[in-house]
């Protein structure tokens, strides 16, 4: 068991705590698998009945994966990207089909990785610390840990706005959109634990006890432009859209979808709409284990972490370098179904 994961059961509740604050808690492999190992053992504990999961000190929930873990795998092999990838949707999977109440605290940063362990729970916890986001296409990634699954079923075209921009959420525009399932102060979360772990069997109650009026929702106030000028699956009729409309928030949000991979933004939005009609979960991360195996060995997202993690000159390189370059043959390869024997499977 590692340390950046600590566990305990106190009364009748299991608490999962992420412990690497250095890192904002972004998951590795190591806790992937220890999430596993404790999930496991506690979904077969009738003496625990809940279980929640929050961090340590800092600033994040969890801000993600091991990203440069991936990269470094990404320009060897792949292999070590693709066991990361393997088990960390296991854990997804297996919080989306727990049978114990699970209840994420998303107090602080809760992006990639910490959306594929908050989104699977029943009870989601923002507050004024949330700050939400799907980041990956500007990195050269994809919104993966489910996020074909969940941003398609997000109102009008938010999911599809979140995909491609990576735009920032804080906790009030979480509630508002059904991110997050109650909005508590941060002030308020120890108290919710601590009647939590003494009565398991009255969650709802206990968060809605505690729960606020958040603020005003900002993203609502874009919501009209959001499904107007992101209608289209077509990323080039978006971009056109945009520039045609030529207001103040249609240029920044084009600006901000130029320093994207356009090769990553045609693959999230064919994500998320092959995703809106996957028949289950288990379908979902089975496409997305795919899609992940091939991106995380092409050159956008080398490129993408070595310029905004390692080097930080925030000057990728895309290839290829325009949308209209990115073919539907470059797509059909990146999505085609793995060969059985090297495809996703679920915890047994």
């Amino acid at each position: 068991m590692t340390d950046e994961i600590l566990t305990q059961t106190e009364n009748r509740v299991g608490l999962i705590r992420l412990n690497r604050p250095k890192a904002l808690h972004a998951l590795n492999t190591s806790m992937c698998q220890a999430m596993v190992d404790m999930l496991l053992a506690w979904r077969d504990d009738e003496a625990v009945e809940a279980v929640m999961i929050d961090h340590a000190e800092g600033r994040g929930f969890c801000a993600g994966g091991d990203i440069r873990m991936l990269a470094e795998s990404g320009v060897k092999d792949g292999v070590e990207a693709r066991a990361f990838f393997h088990l960390e949707y296991q854990l997804n999977h297996l919080l989306f089909y727990y049978p114990k109440p699970v209840i994420a605290f998303m107090d602080g940063i809760t992006m990639g990785g910490g959306v594929g362990i908050s989104q699977p729970a029943k009870f989601r916890i923002a507050t004024e610390n949330t700050r939400f986001a799907m980041p990956e296409t500007g990195i050269g990634l994809f919104p993966d840990v489910g996020g074909g699954w969940y941003l398609p079923r997000l109102p009008g075209r938010v999911g599809q706005f979140l995909a491609l921009t990576g735009a920032r959420l804080d906790g009030a525009e979480c509630y508002a959109l059904g991110l997050a399932t109650h909005y508590l102060p941060a002030e308020a979360l120890q108290e919710a634990k601590d009647r939590i772990a003494i009565n398991p069997d009255q969650i709802s109650g206990v968060l809605g006890q505690l729960s606020m009026t958040p603020p005003e929702a900002r993203v609502e106030n874009n919501i009209g432009n959001i499904n107007r000028l992101f209608a289209s699956d077509d990323y080039e009729e978006i971009l056109a859209a945009l520039k045609a409309d030529g207001s103040d928030w249609a240029m920044k949000e084009l600006g901000t979808l130029r320093g994207k991979s356009p090769q990553t933004c045609k693959v999230a939005l064919r994500q998320l709409k092959e995703g809106a009609h996957m028949p289950d979960f288990t379908a979902q991360m089975k496409q997305e284990y795919a899609i992940g195996a091939r991106v995380v060995t092409r050159h956008d997202f080398i490129e993408g972490v070595r310029a905004l993690i390692i080097d930080k000159d925030h000057d990728p390189k895309w290839s290829p370098a325009t949308p209209d370059a990115v073919t539907d043959a470059i797509l059909d390869e990146i999505f085609a179904p793995l060969p059985e024997n090297e495809a996703w499977k679920p915890l047994v």
